[in-house]
Formats: structure tokens, C-alpha cells, sequence
């Protein structure tokens, strides 16, 4: 039997005040569709983090800029898919930094990290400016990799 996936969409201007449609667009869905409320809470959080990232870093001097969200649901989890028009952005490049260290910013990605289970960041497909965010979080334990 194949699971049943629901795949919800949103584009929302690259502007701060929208940040909050963002979080509730996610939360919405998680709560019609009986996510555990730690997933709900992580994802909203790991969504709102990148948003804001995508909004202040990304999209800085792109005014113009949307942002995509999608969002896929199904038995196992949750598939959250942002893409922007920002230059190339490497992910994975950013270090992992030590939480107790003390300084202002540069706790997003260490946030989305902590929260997801998977995180992938890549250039959108040829052809197309901006990146695109893709983070899953599963309902239970994370399943095991295959080698």
C-alpha cells in the first residue's frame, strides 16, 4: 500500500512582515493534518529561521524576490522545500559552531541543523537564479541509512 502524500505550495514576497504568513502557512497544515506537536514546533521554528535567512541574506539586494515554500506531508513525515533567488549558497560550508558560544546572530543554520533531520542545500536547476532549501523531519526515529 502506498502512503498518501499531501503537497501543499505557497510563494510569498521576500519581506520580513511576511515572515509570519511563512510560520503559519506551516503550522496550519501541521495542525489540520495531526503532526505530533514537536514536529509541528520544529518545523515551524526550522521554517521561519530559513525565511528569514533567504529574506536578510539571500534576497539583501534582490527587492523584487519571491520565495516558494513547499510542503509535502505524508505517513512518515514531513518534506519542507524553499527555494529563493539568491546567489548560490553553500550550506554545508557553514560551520558547526559550538552553542554555548556566546555571540549575536549566526544561529540559523546551526537551528535548522538541530531541528531537522536531513538538510540539503543546493543551486536550483540550470538556467534558474536562487537555491533551492530542501529539510525533512520524520514522525518517529530517524530511519537508518542504506550503505
Amino acid at each position: 500500500m502506498s502512503a498518501v502524500v499531501r503537497q501543499f505550495s505557497l510563494s510569498l514576497p521576500s519581506e520580513l512582515r511576511f515572515l509570519s504568513v511563512a510560520r503559519s502557512f506551516v503550522e496550519a497544515v501541521g495542525q489540520a493534518y495531526g503532526w505530533p506537536s514537536s514536529v509541528v514546533h520544529a518545523v515551524v521554528l526550522a521554517a521561519g529561521e530559513a525565511v528569514a535567512n533567504i529574506i536578510r541574506h539571500a534576497h539583501r539586494d534582490i527587492p523584487a524576490a519571491h520565495i516558494q515554500l513547499q510542503l509535502q506531508s505524508n505517513s512518515d513525515g514531513v518534506v519542507l522545500t524553499l527555494e529563493d533567488e539568491g546567489r548560490p549558497f553553500d550550506f554545508a560550508a557553514v560551520p558547526y559552531m559550538n552553542p554555548r558560544e556566546l555571540r549575536v546572530g549566526g544561529r540559523g543554520v546551526y537551528l535548522i541543523r538541530s531541528l531537522m533531520d536531513e538538510v540539503v542545500c543546493q543551486p536550483r536547476s540550470a538556467g534558474q537564479p536562487g537555491n533551492t532549501l530542501r529539510m525533512v523531519k520524520h514522525f518517529g526515529p530517524v530511519p537508518a541509512r542504506a550503505v
